[in-house]
């Protein structure tokens, strides 16, 4: 018999669908199977069960009335603990949030169940979102899983874990610098940056508003268009007779290949070629003019998230993980003028870029330079804490300079990610390329094309 938690998202919808699957039924097996799991405290922060048999128990009464609201009616996922939820407590990673709790679900979180999603329950995080890593000593640390003792990426670890381990069918996260692509990539997932301001922020727990989004990790590209579509409350794109032939992709060749470690460095050319050998040219390009945003990036990033919890952090900073709290420190005397300054140079970058870029179908680059890194070390401290952190960022974090969207896809080598870069807005573009990619990735080289 298939074990229902191992199936596609799109899957479990078209069993609900034929009617082989009861979502009701679909919903306690999960239920039951995050019950028995013996990592599940350090996945998900609060379980919702009556929340999530409710939903299901209308899906299923609109499963036999042939009244479906979308593809993925009656399937469960898992929701980032910085999105709001009634009466559930939010508190995204943070014991300065303790005891939050909102009166009303964010807006995304009701448009996707009103699409029919069922929410199971919320995910641990990193501290207030504001590490690429996963690591959070003050709540929990999610697992990896291709390696017990490495962390699962950050910030939305609990989420992509949930989908890695079963214990969910998606997830939905944020992604302000690689939150989304990050443990989807160290997961084995493909995880979805949608472009900034397509889904809304609002009832969502924030770190930067210029930069947050939201965004989906599943575990194929349908399942991550499906999810999509659900949050935004529409049908899904057409993902049917994708091809690679006569597409055109540019190999960024602009800081992201930098000090590559040797298992990413691998499956990035493996991926390339089998790219090519399903039909697309593949060009080097180099970007001189995103380096300065780039190296902007701690004034852009850590200023708007001092200005966000800087007076929260003051009042009780011993309640914070050191290094999260002295990484929001670093925003504390960055003076107007030079974010300004920083924000007028990044919107010029993004104006080279999408010169640079104009003739290619997508932009590629290694998801994460580095493989997971190992917790016990990390909680060590030190030096090794922030160099892992800012490398495990730095290529996802062109997207968000950028501001693009990004999809993150496995490559067949445990942890290392491929990502496909386009412009803003052009995410079901993207998609229909990703599943094309997607289908090249899974064949061994000498088949594919």
């Amino acid at each position: 018999m298939t074990d229902w938690t191992e199936m596609s998202a799109a899957a479990l919808g078209q069993g609900i669908e034929r009617g082989d699957i009861d979502p009701v039924a679909l919903a306690q097996r999960f239920l039951d199977k995050i019950a028995a799991h013996p990592m599940a405290d350090r996945i998900y922060a609060r379980l919702t069960p009556e929340r999530a048999l409710a939903e299901a128990r209308a899906a299923s009464a609109r499963a036999l009335a042939r009244r479906r609201r979308s593809p993925l009616d009656g399937v469960p996922v898992s929701w980032k603990d910085l999105f709001d939820t009634a009466g559930i407590g939010t508190e995204a990673g943070s014991r300065l949030l303790a005891g939050r709790v909102p009166d009303a679900d964010a807006p995304v979180l009701r448009t996707a169940t009103a699409m029919g999603l069922v929410c199971l329950g919320k995910t641990h995080m990193s501290e207030l979102a504001f590490s690429g890593l996963g690591l959070n000593p003050m709540t929990a640390t999610s697992p990896c899983v291709n390696d017990p003792d490495a962390v699962a990426g950050g910030s939305s670890s609990g989420a992509a874990a949930s989908v890695a381990f079963g214990l969910a069918a998606a997830a939905i996260g944020s992604d302000t610098g690689g939150s989304v692509r990050i443990p989807s990539c160290w997961n084995d997932l493909v995880g979805l940056k949608t472009t900034a301001g397509r889904i809304s922020l609002d009832g969502l727990v924030p770190l930067a508003a210029r930069f947050d989004t939201v965004g989906p990790l599943c575990r194929t590209v349908e399942d991550t268009a499906l999810t999509f579509a659900a949050l935004e409350g529409r049908a899904p794109p057409d993902l049917t007779n994708t091809s690679l032939r006569g597409r055109r992709f540019a190999r960024l060749t602009t800081i992201v290949l930098d000090d590559l470690r040797p298992e990413p460095a691998r499956a990035h050319a493996g991926a390339l070629d089998r790219l090519a050998a399903a039909g697309a040219e593949i060009v080097d390009l180099d970007v001189p003019d995103i380096a300065i945003p780039m190296a902007d990036a701690g004034v852009l990033f850590t200023t708007e998230a001092w200005a966000t919890w800087g007076e929260a952090i003051d009042i009780a900073p011993d309640v914070m993980f050191a290094p999260i709290r002295e990484r929001f420190e670093a925003g504390r005397d960055i003076g107007g003028a030079d974010y300004l300054r920083a924000v007028t140079r990044m919107h010029k970058a993004r104006a080279a870029y999408a010169k640079a870029t104009a003739g290619f179908d997508a932009v590629l680059c290694p998801t994460a330079p580095i493989l997971p890194p190992n917790v016990a070390r990390l909680l060590k401290g030190g030096d090794y804490y922030v160099t892992e952190n800012l490398l495990a960022l730095r290529n996802t974090r062109v997207g968000n300079v950028m501001g693009l969207c990004a999809l993150t896809l496995p490559t067949g080598t445990p942890s290392c990610g491929l990502s496909l870069m386009c412009a803003p807005g052009a995410e079901d573009r993207l998609l229909r390329l990703g599943k094309a990619a997607e289908e090249a990735l899974s064949q061994p080289l000498h088949l594919a094309g």
